[in-house]
């Protein structure tokens, strides 16, 4: 997919730092071995601040610029806890970069189109969260997954409405599998329209044809942003990208951008000719890709 000139690949920090070596060592090779940008992920749940010192540091060095700056959530079987003298949350890490290194790092930072989990539905408490990471200095936003392009445009829209005027990029996951796409879903508490569910019922036990579904619904929800708040809907504050969770694996994303005609079907062929297994050990990888 470098091939194809994403404006960013992302790499994702294990919960508390669990695949911190990892994470920056596939970070590193992507710049320095393919010349692409990378967006490294960052969370500063149960992390002290030399540990966050350090990576920042390192980043720097190798010429990483761009970070994705979260609260994340604790390793398996922990309670999330601020350690002490550490940061309570991203806005606290947002600060602590600017501090630090100024504008050196473009930082990002995570938006919620149905709220935080956290906030239990309170989408104004959801929005102050948001505004106060981006008057600490985010650059732009990324979006949880979402299968409600509805609730994304009125995402959108609330946020401008906020003030909130950094660039906004839906993240956008294909359902690869249906065991995949429940376990997500319910993780993350994501809205799943009951058409998508009736839908997707008869052909659940059919990988191949759930994977076809998945592809033609990202390219569906794409279309649908690009209609309703691209820039030619809503001028400078609309959406000017697409971010793909491939989680390791670029076929389906691959097929949904030359459904969209941001890239050929010889393209797509060739890519699929190169693929490799994706090392199931190493941190989920997403793509983004702009719109066209």
């Amino acid at each position: 997919m470098i091939q194809k000139n994403p404006v960013w690949v992302d790499v994702t920090w294990g919960a508390g730092g669990s695949t911190a070596d990892s994470t920056f060592t596939i970070c590193e090779d992507i710049v320095k071995k393919f010349g692409a940008d990378v967006m490294m992920h960052l969370t500063c749940t149960n992390m002290e601040v030399s540990i966050i010192n350090e990576v920042l540091e390192k980043c720097k060095k190798a010429g990483i610029r761009n970070i994705l700056a979260l609260r994340g959530d604790p390793p398996a079987g922990q309670e999330w806890k601020k350690i002490e003298g550490g940061f309570a949350n991203a806005v606290d890490l947002v600060k602590y970069i600017r501090k630090l290194y100024g504008d050196y790092f473009c930082i990002g930072v995570a938006g919620y189109p149905e709220g935080h989990v956290d906030c239990n539905g309170d989408l104004v408490l959801d929005m102050e969260h948001l505004k106060a990471k981006v008057d600490a200095g985010a650059d732009l936003i990324v979006t949880q997954l979402f299968y409600s392009t509805d609730l994304f445009v009125d995402y959108v829209k609330r946020c401008r409405a906020a003030g909130v005027k950094v660039p906004i990029f839906p993240g956008i996951m294909p359902i690869q599998s249906y065991a995949g796409f429940k376990r997500m879903t319910e993780l993350c508490k994501t809205y799943v329209p009951p058409s998508l569910l009736d839908a997707l019922e008869p052909i659940k036990d059919d990988a191949d044809k759930v994977k076809a579904f998945g592809v033609e619904l990202s390219k569906t929800m794409c279309e649908a942003i690009r209609a309703q708040c691209g820039p030619q809907a809503m001028g400078a504050d609309g959406v000017f990208g697409l971010h793909f969770y491939t989680l390791n694996s670029d076929v389906a994303v691959m097929q949904i951008l030359q459904r969209l005609g941001m890239i050929d079907a010889e393209d797509e062929e060739k890519e699929a000719e190169q693929l490799s297994p994706a090392d199931v050990s190493a941190p989920p990888v997403t793509v983004f890709t702009a719109i066209a």
